[in-house]
């Protein structure tokens, strides 16, 4: 008997809990948190990354360069995987990936002062702790939240990746779903992530349709893709344009379309692979620059880039050839129009 239809009894009982939990949030018999600031969950159904924190960036950028100058009044709020602290968490520049976790880090280098980046494990605690020290707060991006029903989000957006699309999918051990598939009815909007730059329109229809099913009637789906951008450096956090042969190091959950993405950009050499979230020794960092030969150089994504930078003297930084690969979120054909439009209405809705 193969191994999952031996697990597949296990996903039933496991989907049968998470069936319970949510069906105590939808009776009210759970405690649900409204708060007054606008509201955007960004999450999924799936275990590991469908493009959660490039969508976060997304909506920053949206909000900063739409807005009128003026105070700090958009925070990022996420549990803070992977940190070493409890709690609530205002990052501050005493903070680092082992404070307040590797993707909330790599937000706070990217976007301090425009943003507030904070974290805590209960979520209508950390809003409400939120509002107290930074009264001016208009909106709070709630990276992860999708699960996280204590909390009632103005917009729920989903995300599910391309190549592992839920709908195909199965609950944990057998699968890789957090919950059973019909979650998606709670999506106030599904995106579905890390597209290939053409895809066509009548598989776009075929996955619409498959959506639809789970979905709530008339709730937009929109396809994005990933886009790179030109390899920065850790010294100067500036583009290096003459990157050519590269050995390539990344702790993600999906690292293919990063590495089809190098392999067509660069000559990749090699791909050294390490877990999600992955925390790096020193002893590892040395092992990947010894392994370099002349002309070749080490790229890291924005993730593992700030827990390496850690790692390195401002000496090693400005002479070692280590760069880190940004990424973005590009939506296909006309749906950033239509998407921008929708965030919008949440985004924009306070003065």
């Amino acid at each position: 008997m193969s191994p999952f239809l031996l697990l597949l009894p296990f996903s039933r009982i496991y989907g049968s809990i998470t069936d319970f939990r949510n069906w105590l949030y939808d009776r009210n018999l759970y405690s649900v948190f409204y708060p007054e600031v606008s509201l955007i969950a960004v999450g999924n159904l799936t275990v590991g990354g469908t493009g959660k924190t490039p969508m976060i960036e997304y909506l920053i950028k949206r909000y900063i360069t739409t807005r009128p100058v003026g105070p700090v009044d958009i925070a990022t709020l996420s549990r803070g995987y992977g940190r070493k602290t409890k709690g609530f968490r205002l990052a501050t520049e005493q903070d680092n990936a082992e404070t307040i976790g590797d993707e909330p880090f790599q937000l706070y280098r990217k976007f301090n002062p425009w943003v507030t980046v904070c974290v805590g494990e209960r979520r209508a605690e950390a809003i409400r702790q939120l509002q107290q020290r930074q009264p001016q707060t208009n909106c709070v991006l709630l990276d992860d939240a999708f699960q996280h029903r204590a909390v009632q989000p103005h917009l729920n957006i989903l995300l599910t990746d391309y190549s592992r699309l839920f709908y195909k999918d199965h609950p944990f051990p057998a699968g890789r779903l957090r919950e059973r598939r019909h979650g998606a009815e709670r999506a106030d909007a599904i995106v579905v992530t890390k597209c290939p730059d053409h895809l066509p329109e009548t598989e776009q229809a075929i996955i619409k349709e498959a959506i639809g099913t789970y979905a709530r009637p008339g709730v937009p789906i929109y396809f994005a893709g990933l886009r790179y951008g030109t390899p920065m450096s850790f010294a100067t956090q500036q583009p290096i344009s003459n990157v050519t042969s590269v050995v390539l190091a990344s702790g993600l959950a999906n690292a293919d379309p990063l590495e089809d993405y190098v392999r067509t950009a660069f000559r990749l050499i090699k791909h050294h692979r390490f877990s999600d979230h992955h925390t790096y020794t020193r002893a590892e960092f040395d092992k990947l620059i010894d392994s370099l030969k002349s002309g070749e150089c080490l790229v890291v994504t924005e993730k593992d880039w700030v827990k390496l930078d850690a790692l390195l003297t401002d000496q090693e930084r400005a002479t070692l050839p280590v760069y880190y690969l940004p990424v973005e979120i590009e939506f296909l054909d006309s749906y950033k129009q239509d998407f921008d439009r929708l965030v919008d209405n949440i985004l924009l809705k306070n003065p």
